[in-house]
């Protein structure tokens, strides 16, 4: 099954779409990543987006055309996918959408909004569509993220010792492999760092290109243990967050208690990050952390997580053959062919589900609906075969 799998993260700043050739034999999901490709909001777009997110307040006419933009944005996406990677005939788009809230409230979701309608898509490139991919997970008393976990689990299924997948977007969120996985957002990943960038730049620049700024930076040690008290931190998994707490309100809120240089502030949070992610996992004593998203590119940060990982061994995802930019958008490419098959694509363990769900809506393409056979047995095991473009 050729499936374009079709995310944009909680940074909010690009939609990336994925091609993925995805077959299923005997226990094995095998997943050939044929293509990658990335694009970015328009301006207008993703101000719109930003002024609508917490602590903002809109109207339900902002929701509507929100949710129009976004999903004629995931649309033109996927169908520059579906031509540049498979030639203009695929079978499926699995599109996570672009979250805007996510209810959380005494450790417990109860409900999730993601914004881009599934029709826009459907419409346009003449595919199914599977969408709405969490809230069946929080029906199920889940905590409706992260649902990569299953799409790691099974990845990572064989490889000695213990191992951490780790994505760092805008929240940073882990799956700890093992013979009992969890899986749960650490806290920031990239969401603080960018929202301290834009504040000390007058919006001008949105994130700290290759880390210079914190390079240049001195972490403030109080600034550092003041945040660090934060209760989230302390919360036992499964447990999820995101932008409704920590957002650029979050920032302006502590900074006028620490006069600091904007260098400085960069690089407390993203030391913050660095701290939060390396003990969210150390009781799991992980014997490598695999790393994807955009934190990747961010060579201070890895620097302080590598150096507070122990003798972790800290890697990026490229390594094992799965592009650190593709990882999110190629793991709801599989959430979708698992949905088609009426298989599970939540691993109840890990988001705390009473049990694991088929996931998502499906949106009916331009032909008829034809649901392929669903398997005696879930998978156990997925192989990939990387031969991304883009």
């Amino acid at each position: 099954m050729r499936v374009i799998g079709v995310m944009s993260g909680t940074s909010h700043d690009a939609i990336d779409a994925v091609g993925a050739d995805i077959h299923l034999r005997d226990s094995t999901i095998h997943v050939e990543v044929v293509g990658q490709l990335s694009r970015t909001y328009p301006d207008r777009l993703r101000a719109e987006l930003i002024a609508a997110l917490p602590p903002g307040t809109v109207d339900m006419a902002t929701v509507c055309r929100l949710d129009t933009a976004i999903g004629q944005e995931f649309a033109a996406a996927a169908d520059a996918a579906v031509r540049e990677f498979f030639g203009g005939t695929a079978d499926l788009v699995a599109s996570h959408g672009q979250t805007v809230y996510h209810w959380v409230a005494d450790g417990k979701a109860y409900g999730t909004l993601q914004l881009g309608q599934p029709s826009w898509i459907a419409e346009l490139t003449g595919l199914p569509v599977v969408s709405d991919f969490r809230s069946r997970d929080i029906a199920a008393g889940g905590q409706g993220a992260p649902l990569v976990a299953l799409f790691d689990v099974l990845w990572l299924a064989g490889r000695p010792g213990r191992s951490a997948a780790l994505n760092i977007g805008g929240i940073a969120n882990a799956t700890v492999t093992g013979a009992s996985p969890v899986a749960f957002d650490t806290g920031p990943g990239n969401a603080l760092i960018d929202a301290a960038v834009e504040l000390a730049t007058g919006g001008t620049e949105h994130f700290d290109r290759d880390g210079v700024r914190a390079a240049r930076g001195t972490v403030d040690e109080q600034l550092l243990k003041a945040l660090l008290a934060d209760s989230y931190y302390r919360a036992a998994p499964p447990k999820t967050t995101g932008k409704e707490l920590f957002n650029r309100a979050y920032v302006e809120r502590v900074l006028p208690d620490y006069p600091l240089t904007a260098d400085d502030i960069v690089a407390t949070m993203t030391a913050l990050t660095a701290h939060t992610i390396a003990d969210a996992v150390a009781p799991y004593e992980p014997d490598e952390v695999i790393v994807s998203g955009g934190g990747t590119r961010n060579p201070t940060l890895m620097g302080m997580l590598g150096a507070r990982l122990g003798t972790a061994t800290l890697c990026t995802s490229d390594e094992l053959g799965l592009p650190s930019a593709a990882k999110e958008a190629a793991a709801f490419a599989v959430l979708g062919f698992l949905t088609m098959h009426g298989l599970p694509g939540s691993h109840a363990a890990c988001t705390g589900a009473t049990r694991a769900t088929v996931l998502g809506s499906i949106t009916p393409g331009a032909g008829r609906l034809t649901l392929p056979e669903t398997p005696s047995a879930a998978p156990r095991q997925l192989r990939l075969v990387s031969h991304v473009r883009g």
